[in-house]
């Protein structure tokens, strides 16, 4: 059985100024989304499942879906407030989604064999797919899972912080934490991140392991995301309830602690792409320029 690929395109897109996920990135129409999507076809996914808000289903079917949709077989799962276990209820005050463990969660009744999640308005190459995949072809422990790793050097952008996943692992590959930092900036040759505001950087290893949210995972990780967000929502939601976040780091983190599981990590040296923020959007378009340039991808991915 061929794995599938969940495809998290439910966020707000803040930082970028409207919904990014929708921006044409070359002259053909095609979004970030196609690309990755047309990776994950080549390298051997059989599935697409794409989380978005339901009120944007009708503009993301016309922008992308039904597109897609000619070269696999594509799924909608949609991340609302109100879809969390019964005994709990959404704040006034909320109005945030619920982060990216939430939305695979969301996708749930939908995920019937082994997955790869990644985000939707990141380009992450060829080779995360073709290792994501020959993973979970060749991996069929329940309780071993994946993530690929990119070099801090190769995930940044010239217009402003990101957020990346600092990864530690042990002497085997197999991971140990991910500590998430919400503001790390460039240069790639001396990278920093804050915890205050700015007011103090520390420094980075360019060559620092980090996680761009493109995880591999058994069915069994399901189970943990549920317990884990029945914790969440007890314990850790009630201490910021308009902006806490239910991030999937913190539920591999709490398997890892406890035991039950463990993460290979897949080394990359591919280049992330992306489009943080709206001045981002040139130089993506120009990557993806020379790309088609170079035979890696026809004009139009889908024909």
């Amino acid at each position: 059985m061929r794995p599938m690929l969940v495809i998290m395109a439910a966020g707000m897109g803040s930082r970028f100024g409207g919904l990014k996920q929708m921006t044409a990135v070359d002259g053909a129409g095609q979004v970030i989304l196609d690309y990755s999507a047309y990776d994950a076809v080549q390298a051997g996914f059989e599935k697409i499942v794409c989380v978005i808000k339901k009120e944007i289903e009708a503009d993301f079917r016309a922008a992308v879906g039904d597109r897609i949709g000619k070269g696999c077989e594509l799924r909608y799962a949609f991340q609302d407030l109100h879809d969390i276990p019964a005994h709990f209820t959404v704040p006034a005050e909320r109005t945030k989604p619920w982060g990216t463990a939430h939305a695979v969660y969301s996708a749930r009744k939908l995920i019937d064999r082994p997955f790869a999640v990644i985000n939707a308005d990141d380009f992450y190459g060829r080779g995360a797919f073709q290792a994501l995949a020959k993973f979970l072809a060749e991996n069929e422990d329940e309780h071993t899972h994946a993530l690929v790793a990119y070099e801090l050097k190769n995930t940044l952008t010239e217009n402003g912080t990101v957020a990346r996943g600092v990864c530690t692992a042990d002497s085997a590959g197999y991971l140990q934490t991910v500590t998430e930092l919400t503001a790390i900036q460039g240069p790639a040759d001396a990278p920093s991140y804050t915890l205050d505001g700015g007011a103090s950087w520390t420094a980075l290893a360019p060559d620092t392991p980090v996680s761009l949210n493109t995880w591999g995972f058994h069915q069994s990780f399901m189970d943990a995301i549920a317990a884990r967000l029945e914790r969440f929502l007890a314990e850790d939601m009630p201490k910021n309830p308009a902006k806490a976040e239910f991030f999937l780091p913190s539920v591999v983190n709490a398997c890892l602690a406890a035991g039950t599981d463990r993460v290979a990590v897949l080394p990359t040296d591919e280049v992330w792409h992306g489009v943080t923020y709206r001045d981002d959007l040139p130089a993506l378009q120009a990557a993806l320029a020379d790309m088609r340039a170079a035979g890696k991808y026809p004009e139009r991915l889908w024909g």
